[in-house]
């Protein structure tokens, strides 16, 4: 991933549980921030997580629908890459998971953002520094209220 920025939280819950609420991409519009749908259009293999997920978003100053493709390391890390999309050009991320022992999990989101609009480097990372603290406070929130 080129000029990606990232940030790190730490969650009160072990990294399988993380993940699973990660892979659970149907139910992100109940805690992800300006995610208005998302829908699983290519599953993995029986037993295994989706490949591609479509979402819709909503969140100034972009609302796009987009398809992510995904690869999965066991419950330590998730990365993904834009296969298709509308304003975006490129969104490539990733979260890795580190476990703290005691039932906690250190996670580092982080992301490249580009779009076909043009934004100035500086404008660019504080969008991607607003996205990705919003998803790990919302991640946060979710798996320990799981919990």
């Amino acid at each position: 991933m080129a000029e990606q920025t990232s940030s790190t939280i730490v969650i009160d819950a072990p990294p399988a549980e993380v993940m699973a609420v990660i892979a659970d991409f149907p139910a992100y519009p109940e805690w992800a921030t300006g995610m208005k749908s998302v829908e699983v259009v290519e599953p993995g293999a029986a037993g295994e997580r989706p490949r591609k997920v479509r979402f819709v978003l909503d969140v100034a100053p972009i609302k796009d629908e987009y398809t992510l493709a995904y690869t999965w390391h066991g419950d330590t890390e998730v990365t993904w890459v834009l296969d298709q999309g509308g304003i975006l050009r490129a969104l490539d991320g990733a979260y890795t998971l580190r476990d703290l022992g005691g039932g906690s999990t250190e996670v580092t989101y982080r992301l490249a953002l580009e779009v076909t609009i043009p934004l100035i480097g500086m404008l660019r990372r504080r969008g991607e520094k607003i996205l990705i603290d919003t998803a790990l406070k919302g991640l946060k929130k979710r798996v320990e209220g799981l919990a």
